[in-house]
């Protein structure tokens, strides 16, 4: 069977759909993880915020039955795997976007999976800022919101930075998923192609593309986090 996968015809073919429809699927992976990622970090970052800063002895404690509702409803987002999820969100993504499929159908199932993720990067980040600062910062009469606009976001953005990366490289490999119930991408491909069809050259060809895909954002964000740590600076 494998040696049916590089006869010169499987091959020819391959590279047709290679040549002809890889770069707009490429477009549409990066299209969706993006802007996916934006958005749940738009609302992951605030929450994570708030489970760090609203805790019993933060900044700015909030009630104990709202610190509840929000860690349950994180855990239990958490919890429901991606494709379970894309199924049971199909009527919210319709009613946003007016249709479940396609890139931009994706795009609402991938943000309500990836921020609670992201609001759990954002409090670990967050936890590792050193308390003598914090404390500092209150007795000098700083409010809440200015200790974590000057104080804790700027000291975890190399925390900040590396588990966005680490966020971007998941909801990546989301979008691969969400080919399976029609999303676009090289996800669609792979599954379009290699599974229904059995062209396996051409799911070999989106997967080495994801991975490197996955490796050059992973690449930027270490860099990036390495840039920006002031205590390598220091050495």
């Amino acid at each position: 069977m494998i040696r049916e996968w590089f006869l010169s015809e499987s091959v020819q073919e391959a590279l047709e759909i290679i040549r002809t429809q890889f770069a707009f699927a490429i477009w549409e992976t990066l299209y969706a993880t993006i802007l996916s990622t934006l958005f749940a970090i738009l609302i992951g970052l605030p929450l994570g915020i708030l489970l760090v800063t609203g805790e019993k002895g933060g900044i700015r404690p909030l009630p104990k039955g709202v610190m509840s509702v929000l860690n349950t409803v994180i855990n239990l987002l958490r919890s429901v795997p991606f494709l379970i999820l894309m199924i049971t969100v199909v009527p919210l993504t319709r009613l946003i976007v007016g249709t479940s499929v396609g890139t931009v159908a994706s795009i609402v199932p991938l943000v309500i999976a990836a921020f609670p993720f992201i609001a759990r990067l954002a409090e670990s980040s967050l936890r590792e800022v050193n308390p003598n600062i914090i404390e500092m910062a209150q007795s000098m009469g700083a409010t809440p919101l200015q200790i974590v606009v000057k104080v804790m976001i700027p000291e975890s953005v190399p925390s900040l930075i590396s588990n966005a990366s680490i966020a971007i490289t998941t909801i990546l490999g989301y979008t691969a998923m969400s080919g399976a119930i029609g999303g676009g991408g090289l996800g669609k491909i792979a599954i379009n192609y290699g599974y229904y069809r059995y062209k396996y050259l051409i799911m070999i060809a989106a997967v080495i593309l994801l991975i490197l895909l996955v490796q050059i954002f992973q690449s930027v964000g270490t860099h990036l986090a390495i840039k920006t740590d002031k205590r390598l600076k220091n050495r």
